[in-house]
C-alpha cells in the first residue's frame, strides 16, 4: 500500500508542544489538518505557536511569508470530536494513560468509520493494551514523533499484536513521504529508542555513584570523545528528572525487573527532592541566574619521553602512529593484535573492560594505564585515561605528557571498569542486539532510530561492529565478573555474531 496522499485529510487530538508540532509536520506536507484539543482555546493557541515558529525561520531566510500562511492556512481548529470526522488517519498527542487514550479511540473509531486509521503518538504504553477495547484493533498503531517532531527526524512505526501489516506500511510510507526517517517495531516497552537509550543515563549514573568523575566532567567526556551533543546529564537535567526516572521505570517494571533496566538511587533522590533540573532550576547543575557552569577536570601539563614503542595493526594504532610522529615522537612499531604505547616507565592500553588495576595484576604490568574509546582519535580534543592503583605517578605523567604532545587535552578520572565512553558504547550495542534478537526491529532500524531520534553520533550496532564485535563482548564479559550481575550479561545475538565472526552489517 502508498502513502496516504495529500488529498487526505489528518486529524490531530492533543494540541500541546507535540500535537500541534505533529500538525505543522502534516500541514507541511501539503495534508489539510484539523487540530482538537479537550481545553477551551488551545487549538488555536497551538496553531498560534506555530506561527511564531515559522516567523523565526523566516528571519533565517528557511521560508518565505508565503510558504508561512498557506502552511497555517491548512491547520483547522475544531471545537468538537465529532468535527474530526472527515479524516482518514487520527492521530492522538494526549495525556500517558491507558484509560484515556482508550476512551478516546473507542470515540474515534466511531467517528472515523471503518476505514478510518488511528495512531496513538505514546512513548511508553502498550499499543495493543491500547487497541483491546475497539472492535476493530487491527486499525490502530503506533505513530511515535520525537519532540519536537518539526525538527526530530524520526518517527517509530509500532505494530500490536492485532495491527495490520498493510496499515503499517502505509502509515510507514506517508511518515516517510512527510520527509521523516522512518522504522517499524513491535510494541514493546520503550519500542526502540527508549529501550535501547537507557545504557546511556543509567551507566553514566553508575560512574558517577561510584565516584569515579563529576557529572561535567562525564558530560564532557561523552561529548569531546564520544561525539554526543550533549553528557547524560545535561540531557537528563533537560528531559526532567522526574520524567527520565519515570521512563526508567516503567521499563524496569514492564520487563519484571531485569537488572539491566534497573533506576539509579541518585536520580531518585533528585526526584524525591524536587531536583527536577531545568525546570526546577536545579538538577544536576544549578540553573539560577547567577550561577555558572562547573569545568571538566583536566590533567596539569606533563613531560614526555621522545623514545615510544607501538604494538598494533589496528586503525587506532595506525592513527596514533600518525598523531605522534606529527608530535616529535620517535616512533618504534611492533607487530601484535593489541595496541599499546610503551614509554619509558609506562605502558598505555585501550580498556578492555576491567578495572586497569585488575589487569596490571594479571598481566603483571605495574604501571598500566587505559585509555577510553572516542568516536575519532584523530579529531577529538580530548583524551581520558585510568591507572591502576600500582601505577606511579611519575609513569601516569609520562603517559599524559605524551597525549598532552599530541594536541590533546588529557582527563584522569579514578580506575573504574570499562571507563565511560567504552562501556557506555557496549551498552547501547549490547541493548540494540537484545532489541534484534527478541524480534522488536532490525539491525538497520536500530541505527537509524538512535541517530534520527536522539541524534546519536554513530549508530550503536554500526560502531560496534567497528570496535569489533569480539572486542565488545570481551568488554561486557569483563563488566560482568567485575560487578557480578545480570546487568551486563551479553545479548545472545553479540555472542552469537562474535562466534561466527561477522558483524551486525553482514
Amino acid at each position: 500500500m502508498a502513502a496516504l496522499d495529500t488529498s487526505k485529510i489528518i486529524a490531530v487530538i492533543g494540541a500541546g508542544t507535540m500535537g500541534a508540532g505533529v500538525a505543522q509536520v502534516a500541514a507541511n506536507a501539503g495534508h489539510q489538518v484539523l487540530l482538537f484539543d479537550m481545553q477551551q482555546g488551545a487549538a488555536q493557541k497551538g496553531i498560534d505557536n506555530t506561527a511564531k515558529g515559522l516567523d523565526k525561520l523566516i528571519q533565517r531566510g528557511r521560508i518565505n511569508q508565503q510558504q508561512k500562511d498557506d502552511l497555517v492556512a491548512r491547520i483547522t481548529p475544531v471545537d468538537k470530536l465529532d468535527e474530526l470526522a472527515p479524516a482518514s488517519l487520527f492521530i492522538e498527542a494526549i495525556i500517558e494513560k491507558l484509560e484515556v487514550k482508550q476512551q478516546l479511540f473507542k470515540q474515534l473509531e466511531d467517528i472515523g468509520g471503518s476505514d478510518a486509521i488511528l495512531a496513538t503518538n505514546t512513548s511508553s504504553i502498550s499499543v495493543s493494551a491500547i487497541a483491546s477495547v475497539l472492535t476493530r484493533p487491527e486499525r490502530l498503531l503506533g505513530m511515535h514523533f520525537f519532540n519536537p517532531a518539526p525538527i526530530m527526524k524520526l518517527v517509530e512505526i509500532i505494530s500490536g499484536i492485532a495491527t495490520d501489516a498493510r496499515l503499517a506500511e502505509t502509515i510507514f510510507d506517508t511518515a516517510k513521504a512527510w520527509g521523516k526517517q522512518v522504522v517499524h517495531a513491535k510494541s514493546t516497552p520503550g519500542f526502540i529508542v527508549n529501550r535501547v537509550a537507557r545504557p546511556f543515563y543509567a551507566e553514566a549514573l553508575r560512574i558517577l555513584q561510584e565516584g569515579a568523575t563529576t557529572p561535567a566532567t562525564i558530560d564532557a567526556i561523552m561529548r569531546d570523545c564520544g561525539g554526543f551533543r550533549m553528557g547524560p546529564f545535561e540531557l537528563m537535567d533537560l528531559i526532567g528528572h522526574d520524567v527520565n526516572y519515570a521512563v526508567t521505570h516503567s521499563i524496569f517494571d514492564a520487563y519484571y525487573g531485569d537488572p539491566r533496566f534497573q533506576p539509579s538511587l541518585i536520580q531518585k533522590e533528585l526526584v524525591d527532592g524536587g531536583y527536577l533540573g531545568r525546570k526546577s532550576g536545579q538538577g544536576f547543575y544549578d540553573y539560577s541566574a547567577d550561577s555558572s557552569k562547573p569545568e571538566a577536570d583536566l590533567c596539569e601539563p606533563c613531560e614526555a619521553d621522545q623514545q615510544l614503542t607501538l604494538t598494533g595493526q589496528s586503525a587506532i594504532a595506525e592513527t596514533f602512529n600518525t598523531l605522534l610522529i606529527e608530535a616529535g615522537f620517535e616512533v618504534t612499531r611492533i607487530d601484535g593484535d593489541e595496541f599499546s604505547i610503551l614509554s619509558e616507565n609506562a605502558i598505555l592500553k585501550l580498556t578492555n573492560g576491567q578495572m586497569a588495576t585488575v589487569r596490571s595484576a594479571e598481566e603483571d604490568i605495574d604501571n598500566l594505564v587505559h585509555l577510553d574509546l572516542a568516536l575519532d582519535y584523530a579529531t577529538t580534543n580530548r583524551l581520558v585515561i585510568s591507572a591502576a592503583d600500582q601505577a606511579a605517578a611519575p609513569a601516569v605523567n609520562e603517559i599524559t605528557g605524551l597525549l598532552q604532545k599530541t594536541g590533546k587535552q588529557v582527563t584522569q578520572i579514578d580506575d573504574i571498569a570499562g571507563m565511560c565512553v567504552m562501556r557506555t558504547v557496549c551498552m547501547l550495542a549490547n541493548e540494540g542486539a537484545d532489541a534484534i534478537n527478541q524480534q522488536v526491529c532490525d539491525t538497520h532500524a536500530v541505527d537509524i532510530a538512535m541517530q534520527g531520534g536522539l541524534n546519536y553520533p554513530a549508530g550503536p550496532l554500526t560502531w560496534a561492529d567497528e570496535i569489533g564485535i569480539d572486542n565488545v563482548l570481551y568488554v561486557l564479559d569483563n563488566l560482568s565478573q567485575n560487578y557480578g550481575e545480570d546487568r551486563y550479561r551479553p545479548s545472545p545475538l553479540i555472542i552469537r555474531k562474535a562466534a561466527a565472526g561477522k558483524s551486525f552489517h553482514e
